[in-house]
């Protein structure tokens, strides 16, 4: 939008109009949330920050005497807000956990990759002050800000400005490094992280770049590494939450205190009369409340239950699986449609190690295709694969516990088109089975008593080292990766790989014979956390799954 435009919209808010007010914050909204957000790096008090950078700025909007400097006067708000939290956080505070990691918020909902989502993880590894100067910086490179409005914002000069900015760029360029090396394989890195909590910090970045400095493995790249700068030009503002609330209702102020405060009179009705204005995929409601609804051609949202939470909602699937109460219309309809995805993998105890598996009924097979090639690795929330075709595919795990402990936020399925079964456990070990040999502290795969230990949802089904499922049709497998570090890695697979993997026992010095799953039929189990839907946030799929 034009500046002309945005000076006729503040000089018509400064004059009460509420449409214009509501206009306004609609606008202006999105760039404090991203400088906010990546500032704070998704911290709690995120939302109370932009909550009171908007009153602030309604409060004082009369006092703003040139429209044209409205974006800077705006921004600057935001920074002492920014540092005033700073200043009042208390000792016991500083080890809060972010209410959501706003590295992760923006490398999902700006579908960034390589190396721009490289650059957007080494954000968590900078001090606080630096971290402020590139939520600045960031929104600079991207368009949305001058050099200009950045110095005014830090209350620096231009010149100052540009020795922090290169300064902060070099620790930028060193946490890539760090990112970058994480996701390697140098065994010695792996034994310097053996004590490390998995919450990145200066002591810890100081000490991996150390190590990257002296190893010819970390230090060496096999592609060229693209300037910060060059990667975030043109990136877009990373949208607000849906259902995110702004109240803009005095900020608790009473009608009087507002008045003495300096609001106009008219501004003052304008804000205290019941409205409703639909304005760019957001709601502002009677009594100034703002709240990010789903834009008009989104489709409408749905009761979605977090994969953490769905014991709270509904009991754990029973032992044996059930089939699913149906609607009640006429048998000759619904005899056939209730056959598919009317069972529900239900959790099982672990097989006898030599329990021999059943026979593996063989399905037809024309060939999977992968977005993801032939070995797709998915570490980080967000990554997401979508295979088509009719076969067989293996999700195979990698828990790390080590990296970071905790709660597992299950993989998803969503978007599925045709069947998808759950038809076979392999790999020769459950990742809950003892690890022979291990040190003390990796007793399983899940974890051990002196690292912690990764967590499943009640009534999630605990994987296998390898799991096989058989798609006909077309589906997309999501990393929703939130608390415990973990990875998968997806391979179109056949019958006879298949067979081979669960029929590979103790007698080849495994822990364990695999799981045959598959009935030969459309009564066979279907993965937990599947749905038809397309969910903006595929980690809201139900844990009982319904097909």
């Amino acid at each position: 939008m034009d500046s002309q435009h945005w000076r006729a919209t503040i000089t018509a808010a400064q004059s009460g109009d509420r449409q214009a007010l509501d206009e306004l914050v609609a606008g202006w909204l999105p760039l404090v949330y991203n400088i906010v957000g990546r500032a704070l790096n998704g911290h709690a008090d995120v939302d109370d920050v932009v909550q009171e950078t908007m009153l602030r700025a309604v409060d004082n909007l009369g006092s703003l005497r040139d429209p044209d400097s409205f974006r800077s006067w705006l921004v600057a708000i935001a920074m002492r807000q920014i540092r005033d939290r700073a200043r009042r956080r208390t000792p016991d505070r500083l080890e809060e956990a972010a209410a959501s990691d706003f590295a992760e918020l923006t490398v999902l909902r700006l579908q960034l990759e390589g190396q721009r989502r490289e650059v957007a993880e080494a954000v968590r590894w900078l001090d606080d002050e630096d971290r402020q100067l590139l939520s600045l910086w960031w929104l600079e490179v991207a368009g949305e800000l001058t050099r200009r409005e950045l110095a005014a914002a830090v209350g620096i000069t231009r010149q100052h400005a540009a020795v922090r900015v290169q300064r902060m760029k070099e620790r930028l360029e060193t946490s890539r490094g760090i990112v970058r090396a994480l996701d390697g394989a140098c065994p010695g890195l792996r034994e310097l992280t053996g004590r490390w909590n998995g919450r990145p910090d200066s002591v810890w970045r100081k000490r991996l770049a150390r190590h990257i400095r002296g190893c010819g493995y970390c230090g060496g790249t096999h592609e060229t590494v693209v300037p910060a700068e060059r990667l975030l030009v043109g990136i877009a503002l990373v949208p607000l939450p849906v259902g995110f609330t702004l109240s803009l209702a005095f900020g608790g102020k009473t009608a009087v205190a507002a008045t003495s405060a300096g609001w106009s009179a008219k501004l003052l009705g304008a804000l205290t009369k019941p409205a409703v204005a639909m304005t760019a995929g957001a709601t502002i409601v009677a009594g100034g409340t703002y709240v990010v609804t789903q834009p008009p051609d989104a489709p409408p949202p749905r009761a979605a239950v977090s994969p953490t939470a769905t014991a709270t909602s509904e009991p754990p699937p029973s032992a044996t699986p059930t089939p699913t109460p149906t609607p009640t219309p006429s048998p000759a309809v619904t005899k056939k449609a209730d056959l598919y995805g009317t069972v529900v993998d239900a959790v099982d105890r672990a097989p006898d190690p030599n329990a021999r598996p059943a026979a593996l009924p063989r399905r037809p097979e024309s060939g999977i295709t992968s977005t993801g090639g032939p070995r797709a690795v998915m570490q980080h929330r967000g990554d997401s694969v979508t295979l088509s075709g009719q076969g067989y595919v293996l999700v195979r795990w990698q828990i790390s516990p080590h990296a970071r402990p905790g709660g597992v936020v299950m993989p998803t399925w969503t978007g599925l088109k045709g069947k998808l079964f759950h038809v076979a456990s392999g790999g020769s070990r459950r990742m809950d089975d003892p690890l022979p040999g291990a040190p003390n502290g990796y007793a399983t795969g899940m974890g051990g008593p002196d690292i912690g230990y990764a967590v499943l949802p009640p009534g999630a089904q605990q994987m296998w080292q390898n799991e096989y499922f058989y798609v006909d049709g077309t589906v997309t497998l999501t990393q929703n990766e939130r608390g415990c570090d973990y990875g998968i890695a997806v391979f179109p697979s056949n019958w006879e790989a298949v067979d081979k993997d669960v029929n590979e026992g103790p007698a080849q010095g495994a822990i364990r014979y695999g799981l045959v799953r598959d009935t030969g039929t459309d009564s066979a189990p279907v993965p937990q956390y599947v749905t038809r839907s397309t969910p903006a946030d595929p980690a809201t799929v139900p844990q009982r799954s319904r097909v």
